[in-house]
């Protein structure tokens, strides 16, 4: 393998990684607040990349991403609303069973909104054939604007929950439910803030990587896997895990390329994640809690 081949990989793989690690950063903020694995997490993407191309048609680039994002983030809100809120203490098997429900239910209706065409949202700057040259290698503008818009959402998370009211809240709800209600903490809003700020996540990675990775009504699915295996793999709840996990998976990915043929991608993440499972199932960077998965 050449040197350029393999820095194209290089950031073929840190590209993909970087959104796979978002989308586990999503499935780690309702999971700390609520112990809810929600597999509807890649419609969330999805989700985004669709509503923003539509919003397009009537809208500039810059308010139609960020319309995608409120609605988006509106639909998690009702979602928790709807399916979550008025459950009394529900089995962790019961709730992935609606999350799934959820996950085929948003991609049955985005299918019949949007049919099975392939869409994208136009480059942020310049076009499919616009390239810089970095360290040797070509890229497209794109993957720099994917790499600074997660990289930003990742450092304002970690100051929001570390700093802001909001922020510590949703932590002391993680921590201890009973006791964030003792000390006057409205949790059930605080759930509904996890699935809205979750759902808001996703829709802007999906917005950012939809010129790149293109959108469909089914895209959701694979992200969801990748996502949940990058979550396990970095150890669940754990955010800053969870990116380094998802760069993993990323690399390994791109550079399986020069191994094996690319139909078979997919299956390593479901390799991965079912070693992770029988082997650690608490992930690298976590943390035993993480082991009731196997509960289920």
């Amino acid at each position: 393998m050449t040197s350029d081949l393999f820095f194209q990989f290089l950031f073929a793989g840190i590209t993909y990684g970087i959104m796979y690690g978002i989308v586990a950063i999503g499935f780690n903020i309702i999971y700390n607040t609520t112990g809810i694995i929600n597999f509807a997490q890649g419609e969330f993407v999805m989700l985004g990349g669709m509503l923003s191309i539509s919003l397009l048609t009537v809208l500039p680039l810059p308010l139609a991403i960020a319309g995608a994002v409120l609605i988006t983030m509106l639909i998690g809100a009702l979602i928790e609303i709807v399916f979550i809120r008025w459950l009394e203490s529900p089995s962790v098997l019961r709730l992935i069973i609606i999350t799934i429900g959820i996950s085929i239910l948003i991609r049955e209706l985005a299918l019949h909104i949007w049919g099975e065409s392939v869409r994208s949202l136009p480059y942020f700057y310049g076009n499919e054939i616009t390239s810089i040259e970095l360290g040797g290698v070509r890229i497209s503008p794109q993957v720099l604007w994917v790499l600074g818009v997660c990289s930003i959402v990742v450092a304002a998370l970690s100051v929001f929950f570390k700093v802001t009211p909001l922020g510590r809240e949703m932590r002391a709800c993680s921590a201890n439910r009973k006791a964030a209600i003792l000390c006057g903490i409205n949790t059930r809003n605080m759930v509904t803030f996890s699935f809205m700020l979750s759902a808001g996540i996703g829709a802007l990675a999906g917005c950012v990587m939809s010129p790149i990775t293109y959108t469909q009504y089914d895209s959701g699915t694979a992200l969801a896997i990748k996502g949940f295996t990058v979550a396990i793999l970095g150890g669940l709840g754990n955010s800053i895990g969870a990116v380094a996990a998802g760069l993993l998976l990323g690399c390994l990915e791109a550079f399986s390329v020069s191994v094996v043929p690319l139909a078979f991608q997919d299956a390593i993440s479901i390799a991965i994640l079912l070693v992770i499972l029988f082997v650690k199932p608490h992930g690298i960077f976590g943390s035993s809690e993480a082991a009731r998965l196997k509960e289920f």
